[in-house]
C-alpha cells in the first residue's frame, strides 16, 4: 500500500515534512499547496508533483490525497492552521498539523471536534516525545520501574528574539514542553504562573508554571526565548518512590538514579538517535504508519485532542498570571 500525500505550507517545516515523505519508500507526495505561487511552484518540481496556490482548489483538483500535512504559521506560530485544516478534514483529509493546533482556543475546538464529527485521523506535530529515549522512560515508568511518581521538571528555551504577541513564547513553545508532561504524567488539574519580560523585551520571554496533576503528581516548567545556545534546549526530570530519572535534550541523553543505590544508569543516544532536529523523521514516520496500519482516530499518537489539551494549560497558565490566581482545568 501506498501513502499519497500533500503538504500545505512550504516554509521550512513544510519542507521538513516534505523531505520524509518523499524519502519514505511507501508515500508519494501528489500535491503541495503555499499561498505564495513561488514557494508553491519550487516544491512542485522539488518533489515533482501538482502545486496549488489554495486548498479549495487543491482539494477540488480531483486529486486522490490519503493524508495532508499543514504546516502554515500565522501570528503565533498557530494563527493560519484553522482554514487549510478545516478545508481538508471537510473534504475527508486526514491531517497532521504543525504546532501549536492554533493560537486560538475557539478555533482548536473547531477542528477537534469536525476531525471526531468525521471519524478522520487528526494529529499534531508534537515530535519531542517521538525519540527512542522517551519511549525507555515510558517503559521504565509503566513497568513501575521509578514507583508511584512524585515530582517532575521540566525546563524548555531557546534563543528566539520575535517579538510578534505578548504571550508569543508561551503559545508558540511550550505545546512540546507540556506535551512531553502529559505523555508522562497525564492530565493537569490546577495551573499558577509567572512571567517576566526579558532584558529590552517587549513579550513575556520568561515563564515559571506550576502544575497540579489529576494523578497527585506536582510538577514545573521553566521556559525562555532568552537562552543560548550552550543552554541545552531542554532537560526532564521525573522522580518516583523508587527512582529518578532524566532525559536531557529529547533524544541525546538518559539517566537513572536508584533511590536506595548509588549505581547510576546512563545512556546515550538511545537507538541511534543523536540530535533533535532528528525528531521530525521520527514523528511523521509514525504519522504515516498509522495511516498505513488504517489506525482508528482516537488511537492516533499526539492527536488533535492532545493539542488541544495542552493549548488549553496554555490558555490556563496565561489567565493564572492575568488574575493572580490558581487556575482550575
Amino acid at each position: 500500500m501506498s501513502l499519497n500525500v500533500a503538504i500545505v505550507g512550504l516554509g521550512n517545516i513544510g519542507n521538513t515534512h516534505a523531505r520524509v515523505y518523499d524519502e519514505h519508500p511507501d508515500c508519494t507526495i501528489v500535491a503541495v499547496c503555499d499561498a505564495i505561487e513561488d514557494k508553491a511552484r519550487e516544491a512542485g518540481e522539488r518533489y515533482k508533483c501538482r502545486a496549488f496556490t489554495s486548498v479549495a482548489e487543491m482539494v477540488g483538483a480531483g486529486l486522490k490525497i490519503d493524508a495532508a500535512s499543514v504546516a502554515t504559521a500565522g501570528e503565533e506560530n498557530g494563527g493560519h492552521h484553522y482554514e487549510p485544516t478545516v478545508a481538508l478534514l471537510e473534504a475527508g483529509i486526514p491531517v497532521l498539523g504543525e504546532k501549536p493546533i492554533s493560537n486560538k482556543i475557539d478555533e482548536a475546538e473547531k477542528m477537534v471536534a469536525l476531525a471526531r464529527s468525521k471519524g478522520l485521523r487528526y494529529g499534531i506535530n508534537l515530535n519531542h516525545r517521538f525519540t527512542p529515549a522517551a519511549l525507555r522512560l515510558k517503559e521504565w515508568i509503566d513497568s513501575g520501574r521509578l514507583g508511584p511518581l512524585n515530582i517532575v521538571n521540566m525546563t524548555m528555551w531557546i534563543n528566539n528574539p520575535n517579538e510578534s504577541a505578548p504571550y508569543f513564547h508561551m503559545r508558540a513553545l511550550h505545546p512540546h514542553s507540556l506535551d512531553v508532561l502529559r505523555y508522562f504524567c497525564g492530565d493537569v488539574a490546577k495551573v499558577q504562573a509567572f512571567f517576566k519580560k526579558g532584558e529590552g523585551r517587549q513579550i513575556w520571554s520568561n515563564v515559571q508554571v506550576n502544575l497540579l496533576f489529576t494523578s497527585g503528581v506536582i510538577g514545573h516548567l521553566t521556559g525562555s526565548y532568552d537562552a543560548g545556545p550552550g543552554y541545552g534546549l531542554e532537560t526532564l526530570e521525573i522522580v518516583g518512590s523508587k527512582a529518578r530519572a532524566v532525559l536531557r535534550d529529547a533524544c541525546e541523553e538518559l539517566e537513572f538514579y536508584p533511590r536506595r543505590s548509588p549505581e547510576v544508569e546512563r545512556y546515550t543516544c538511545i537507538g541511534g538517535m543523536q540530535k533533535f532536529p532528528e525528531t521530525f523523521k521520527s514523528r511523521i514516520t509514525r504519522w504515516i504508519e498509522q495511516n498505513l496500519e488504517g489506525a482508528k482516530p482516537e488511537a492516533i499518537d499526539a492527536s488533535g485532542e492532545d493539542g488541544l489539551k495542552v493549548q488549553r494549560i496554555i490558555e490556563a497558565a496565561i489567565k493564572s498570571w492575568e488574575t493572580d490566581t490558581v487556575v482550575t482545568l
